[in-house]
């Protein structure tokens, strides 16, 4: 071997060797960052990131949550939907409400209306939003369903008009597109690995500080509140996961559950044997959306729709004619869960 050879074998030796060494040092670096608060009014918030400097951008992520709120809660009288729900039309003002629109439309269509934003009269008659609950009878059910319908709401990037009466109310999906807000401002900061996690709902991006895929748990769906048993592990990268289920949400009245999960097609609660859905897709603005729709189309439509859907996954819990619980997880998915007990 001529001495040149020799030369350029060891100057390549040596670069690697620099690089990797660079390389190490960069992971060294990353320091976890875990911020927690509340938004959405009482829910809770768990950010954790990996950062070389270990900056902390919750003063940030606050500010964005508070805007976020003022464009698409129902629960503040001066917000953005709160306006449109009592004018009937509205020229965006913020950059978050035809987001949601669009991808509400894109569910809407995909579950056939099983995902209805427009379903706000009825969450609202039965209890569930930010009026008391009416005096709720089939006679009421039908007048409000007469409303119902979100092919109605007519919008493009810039203004949005519906009929007089209608009230939109993105409950079911502005926590998950409020998760992806802030997973996106992360983004423009330079991190690469986090996890934010809103009420329940989860978007995860690169690895968590051991290297390793984020690890997400599932509760076990029981009517006890104050359970928070897990039934399933999940290991999850690039990947945001929604769960929705009838058992925290509920009351009893003239011993009947009523729960929130409520149909645009019957104005009814749902009764079926499908007691939890955890739907995964590239982002949790999709996720959650499709997680309520799961809810209010019971177990084996739900199965059809994650299978049919490109870039959907779903692990779903349910109980058999003899009432056991079951689990499925779609094939894409199927690998990364680890059931407990």
């Amino acid at each position: 071997m001529d001495k040149k050879r020799i030369i350029k074998i060891l100057v390549l030796v040596a670069i690697f060797a620099i690089w990797r060494l660079v390389v190490s040092n960069e992971d060294d670096s990353l320091q976890m960052v875990h911020i927690t608060g509340t938004t959405m009014g009482p829910i809770p918030y768990s950010i954790k990131y990996l950062d070389t400097e270990g900056k902390n951008f919750q003063p940030e992520i606050d500010s964005l949550l508070d805007a976020f709120n003022n464009s698409l809660s129902t629960y503040i009288p001066s917000s953005e939907i709160s306006r449109f729900n009592q004018e009937n039309s509205i020229t965006f003002e913020s950059p978050f409400f035809y987001p949601v629109l669009l991808a509400s439309k894109e569910v809407f269509e995909n579950t056939g209306g099983a995902f209805d934003p427009t379903i706000g009269p009825l969450v609202n008659a039965w209890g569930f939003g930010p009026n008391k609950k009416s005096g709720m009878d089939s006679t009421k059910v039908d007048s409000l369903l007469r409303i119902i319908g979100f092919d109605k709401v007519i919008f493009d990037s810039r203004k949005a008009t519906k009929e007089n009466g209608m009230y939109l109310d993105f409950s079911a999906i502005a926590k998950g597109n409020g998760i992806d807000v802030v997973a996106d401002l992360l983004g423009t900061k330079g991190v690469e690995n986090y996890m934010v996690e809103i009420g329940g709902e989860v978007v995860c991006k690169g690895n968590s500080d051991a290297n390793k895929p984020w690890m997400i748990g599932v509760q076990r769906p029981t009517l006890d509140r104050g359970s928070v048993e897990l039934m399933a592990k999940i290991s999850i990268k690039d990947m945001a996961i929604a769960t929705s289920g009838n058992y925290r949400n509920y009351y009893i009245e003239n011993g009947k559950m009523i729960a929130h999960t409520i149909s645009p097609f019957t104005g009814y609660t749902t009764f079926h044997n499908l007691l939890s859905a955890s739907v995964f897709a590239e982002n949790c603005t999709l996720a959650d959306a499709y997680a309520t729709a799961c809810m209010v189309i019971g177990f084996e439509k739900s199965k059809e729709l994650v299978n049919k859907i490109d870039g959907l996954e779903g692990f779903f819990i349910y109980t058999d004619e003899e009432g056991n619980y079951k689990t499925y997880a779609s094939p894409g998915i199927e690998s990364y869960v680890e059931l407990i007990n």
